[in-house]
């Protein structure tokens, strides 16, 4: 299939899904064209069967905020005619799915017939997108979609019930590339972040007030009053200097690490003993699978869909949100006897095998092809 994917290029969790899975589905024969207004972070690759086509929109006075919907629905015209684009999978409904309606009328016009798919993630429902501003352009692009598919059970019910929603939406999982968490480094390269008698706990995320950047930060200080520490924040957003300022006051700015964007996540968790996701909400909790993955258990809240990836008593603890003194308590736990944090570590792998990319991008290609199969029988 030749497949057009559409995506926000940046650090954010539905972008890396996004890449990962275009790179994925390339390796299965398929041709790949992200389509966007950078090129995606997690993008490295690219060849016969991978292809970036950047987004322009040229700057007017006239307008206050430049229309980048109508210059994506204008590139996607011109790449599903130049390349034969048989299909759309666009993530996130604002903009993305929007543009790609506007396109596909525009295109059938010309007889040229292209389904959409639309992956719903998170704050495109939760908060942007039930914002009354938005929420009917949300809907109608949803209604109007070919297909739909949510990162979590959790994310599915939201949208039902905030949404005027008259289609079926599948539930698929985001995903992890074990590839991608192979232990290569070296116990020497661990003494660059912490001291052999140090904990290592890691925090990453967009820095946004969603993610209860002070609670990670407090859990940590009660964390580093019972045993030696260090805390590593990786990421960057709106809430890191606060952060900061926080760590100083506390008085264990000397413990705490501010990575800003990394590309050696993988590296960072290697060497993690846990991870800490306290946020006020998560889709999936795309961040506490990739911890798991590398054998990292996880001590989050218990909202949205992070439940469906940590699994209490097993990989990790829930606790409610902004219960600071139950996941510190709980970390304390798992962090303070060895052979309990090692059975934790190893069922958090465990898990994490589950949401392996080679369980779910089938997943995706069936839904591809029950879409085209779907479009042509309409024609």
């Amino acid at each position: 299939m030749k497949i057009g994917i559409v995506c926000y290029p940046t650090f954010g969790g539905s972008g890396v899904v996004a890449t990962e899975l275009g790179l994925a589905l390339s390796k299965r024969g398929h041709e790949i064209h992200f389509i966007t207004y950078s090129q995606p972070v997690r993008l490295d690759l690219l060849g016969n069967n991978v292809h970036f086509h950047e987004v322009t929109v040229p700057e007017y006075p006239l307008f206050l905020y430049q229309p980048y919907e109508l210059a994506l629905s204008s590139k996607l015209v011109d790449m599903v005619k130049l390349h034969g684009i048989e299909i759309l999978h666009v993530h996130y409904a604002i903009p993305h799915a929007y543009a790609a309606y506007m396109a596909k009328k525009m295109l059938q016009e010309e007889g040229i017939y292209v389904p959409i798919v639309t992956t719903l993630h998170g704050t495109d429902i939760t908060l942007v997108g039930s914002h009354p501003f938005y929420k009917p352009a949300v809907t109608f692009s949803i209604n109007k979609s070919d297909a739909v598919t949510s990162v979590s059970q959790s994310l599915k019910d939201d949208t039902m019930r905030l949404f005027n929603i008259k289609r079926e939406i599948d539930v698929v999982p985001n995903f992890i590339d074990f590839s991608r968490h192979k232990i290569e480094f070296t116990d020497c390269q661990r003494s660059l972040m912490a001291n052999d008698d140090e904990k290592i706990i890691t925090h990453i995320s967009n820095f946004r007030k969603v993610k209860q950047i002070p609670d990670v930060v407090k859990i940590f200080y009660n964390i580093q009053k019972q045993m030696p520490a260090k805390l590593m924040m990786v990421g960057e957003g709106p809430e890191k200097m606060e952060a900061e300022r926080l760590c100083e006051q506390l008085g264990i700015e000397d413990k705490v690490v501010f990575f800003g964007n990394s590309n050696e996540i993988d590296k960072i968790l290697c060497f993690s003993d846990l991870f800490l996701l306290p946020s006020q909400t998560e889709s999936f909790g795309l961040a506490a699978l990739e911890a798991m993955a590398s054998g990292v258990p996880v001590i989050s809240s218990n909202t949205g869909g992070i439940p469906e990836v940590n699994v209490e008593g097993v990989t990790g603890f829930l606790s409610d949100v902004n219960d600071v003194d139950d996941m510190s308590k709980n970390a304390i736990y798992i962090l303070s006897d060895d052979e309990r944090l090692e059975t934790f570590k190893l069922n958090a792998t465990k898990e994490a095998a589950k949401f392996g990319i080679e369980k779910v991008v089938p997943q995706y290609e069936s839904i591809y092809l029950r879409t085209l199969n779907e479009c042509a029988l309409a024609k």
